[in-house]
């Protein structure tokens, strides 16, 4: 089943069966207590996970000291701050667990040995982060273009476990609306 699993997250064209295994031992089990952080503001990330399941946010403080979620990581996806491990500079955000969580991490100089090494493996990397440079941009523009109520039904969409697990008032924080004004819009749809 873990076979499986690796094979779905790092799925690719050019990633064989064997690529897939070679990229999965380097990857080993860390699990996170609800509470905990991954990694805090300040610190330069050491690596990324895969998150197999739990519930995990990013956020980062703004200029009145209140936080903002900037980012929700669930099942399956690659928890990362990616300016951080990549430019190799301090984050500006942080990474929490909402809940317990079950991850696979990959050390930043095991991932850069196996992306240089394995073709499919950066060419899943390359996809990967165009598809997150693509969430992002379209997430910048819903905050201008759609309503509130509108950014909230996209989310529920997306990540419908999310409404289970988080608490409101970081989803609120992520639509960028007051908890007053997601509750009365919770209100409105139910």
């Amino acid at each position: 089943m873990k076979n499986e699993w690796f094979a779905q997250v790092y799925q690719h064209p050019l990633l064989g069966a064997s690529e897939v295994l070679k990229i999965q031992e380097a990857h080993y089990e860390v699990r996170f207590k609800k509470g905990d952080y991954i990694l805090k503001k300040g610190e330069i990330s050491q690596g990324y996970l895969i998150l197999q399941s739990g519930l995990m946010r990013s956020f980062a403080w703004d200029y009145n000291g209140d936080d903002i979620t900037t980012d929700f990581f669930s099942d399956n996806e690659v928890v990362i701050d990616v300016l951080s491990l990549f430019q190799r500079i301090p984050s500006q955000e942080n990474i929490q667990a909402l809940t317990d969580c079950i991850c696979w991490k990959i050390n930043y100089e095991t991932f850069q040995e196996l992306y240089h090494t394995i073709p499919g493996f950066s060419e899943w990397g390359r996809l990967w982060m165009t598809n997150r440079m693509f969430h992002f941009k379209q997430r910048m523009v819903e905050m201008v273009t759609l309503s509130a109520k509108d950014r909230y039904l996209q989310l529920i969409k997306e990540k419908p476990n999310l409404l289970l697990q988080a608490p409101l008032k970081y989803i609120a924080r992520y639509l960028g609306i007051t908890d007053t004004s997601f509750s009365r819009i919770r209100k409105e749809i139910s």
